[in-house]
């Protein structure tokens, strides 16, 4: 169903407020219910695609097509959206998107997996961008479960120029069917490494690539508790779950980062590595960061860097102090702060450490609740900032090669023949490292 026009304002009427006395659309809703349509019964998965500016949608849609069918019916949501201030020809490419999807839709008549477009071509300029289109068909996709009365369905995100493979959907829905705590995951990737574009383009996105994946080894390496992807295009949630955390924000980048850092605290967050999604590499302008621009900046600069190393053993020294910065006798905070590296004393000074980690003493009667309330205040957000202060200002920025090989080495011990590996041999060890993470979270 297309929705032209302004977004409204929600107001719930009082028989949907007796189904959902919850509030959330009344508290934190951008518009009304788009889908006229009745949900299938046996709804079990809702993806979501934001769509701007894209004119591969109809293969995003056909790899999902082209899946196994799980056992619960599935829906997809298509929140083609620009702002009202936005050129003509993103406009005329919204609108060729939503003619094509539309007769493809179609063509793909399925009860069980069933395609929905949203049409919002004027949205507010101030908020408009992927943040706000995500919130808007995560919303919706919550309503289609509440109007079932089925709280724990799946609401899943994915990209209007991503692929997957045929055991997408089936894969989501065993994970979370396997693992009832799961409040939510993050779904295993691969960008493509050849095909149409140029070879230039493949060898920015594998260093790219190795850079995510090098960050998040790296966090992991460092005794972060919270270290996993956070792609928008690559996460699950439950529907209860995404509603009482306040659902997506308004981002117009960097949504999906925000968003996952109040689901993954909340424990049995995992990492799905029995299928794959398979995001575009292509370069793009449309966010001010992320894989397209960061692809556009390596094809136009050569860049291909990554965080120093040297920054996430500063976090491991101090996540290993832990313990003793809960026993303010077995340490006191000045002698903590000496023996720390530079960076990190200016970092923690200028955070105001030594006053927060007296609140969370304060509120800890052991180790157990001490280290959770310590890594709710550090947590991914100030871990990240950290890690950009320490490149700011005292480590530099590397080449993402040689800072992987420094790494693996760490945790693999001394591999022979690391140095000096090809990029795209580098990824390939990364990868099967996560995966091999994926698949024992899963058995845990």
């Amino acid at each position: 169903m297309a929705f032209d026009g302004s977004p409204r304002v929600v107001r719930p009427s009082s028989t949907f407020l007796k189904m959902c006395p919850d509030t959330y659309y009344e508290r934190f809703g951008f518009c009304e219910g788009q889908i006229a349509a009745p949900p299938h019964p046996e709804l079990g998965l809702v993806v979501v695609i934001p769509c701007f500016n894209e004119p591969d949608l109809i293969g995003s849609l056909g790899s999902l097509w082209n899946c196994d069918r799980p056992a619960g019916a599935v829906e997809v949501i298509v929140v083609l959206n620009s702002p009202a201030s936005c050129d003509a020809a993103v406009r005329e490419q919204n609108e060729r998107s939503f003619q094509k999807a539309s007769d493809w839709i179609a063509q793909h008549p399925d009860p069980r997996l069933s395609f929905h477009l949203l049409h919002l071509p004027d949205l507010p300029p101030k908020h408009a961008g992927v943040g706000l289109a995500r919130k808007i068909g995560m919303d919706e996709a919550a309503r289609r479960f509440d109007q079932l009365g089925k709280p724990r369905g799946i609401i899943v995100g994915f990209d209007a120029d991503c692929q997957c493979d045929a055991n997408y959907l089936t894969a989501i829905e065993r994970h979370f069917l396997d693992h009832p705590r799961c409040p939510g995951c993050s779904v295993y990737f691969e960008h493509p490494l050849e095909g149409s574009l140029e070879a230039e383009v493949y060898d920015a996105i594998a260093a790219y690539e190795l850079h995510l994946r090098f960050y998040n080894q790296a966090l992991r390496y460092a005794g972060f508790p919270h270290a996993h992807h956070t792609l928008g295009s690559c996460m699950a949630v439950r529907a209860n779950v995404y509603k009482s955390q306040g659902g997506m924000n308004r981002r117009q980048a960097g949504e999906d980062f925000y968003f996952l850092q109040k689901i993954i605290p909340l424990g049995a967050f995992a990492d799905l590595t029995a299928t794959r999604v398979i995001p575009s590499p292509r370069p793009s302008d449309r966010v001010p960061f992320g894989t397209g621009k960061a692809v556009l900046d390596a094809l136009r600069e050569g860049k291909r860097a990554t965080y120093p190393l040297e920054a996430f053993l500063d976090l491991r020294t101090l996540f290993l102090a832990i313990p003793a910065l809960c026993d303010g006798h077995a340490i006191s905070n000045p002698d903590f702060l000496s023996a720390a590296s530079k960076a990190m004393r200016s970092f923690l000074d200028k955070e105001d450490f030594v006053k927060s980690l007296q609140e969370i003493r304060q509120n800890t009667a052991n180790e157990a609740t001490f280290r959770s309330r310590f890594f709710r205040w550090f947590n991914a957000f100030r871990a990240m900032k950290f890690v950009h202060h320490a490149r700011d200002y005292f480590y530099g920025e590397p080449k993402v090669g040689p800072e992987a090989v420094r790494l693996l080495q760490l945790v693999a011990g001394d591999v022979q023949g690391l140095d000096g590996m090809a990029v795209r041999d580098l990824l390939a060890i990364y990868r099967a490292l996560e995966r091999k993470v994926g698949n024992s979270q899963a058995k845990d």
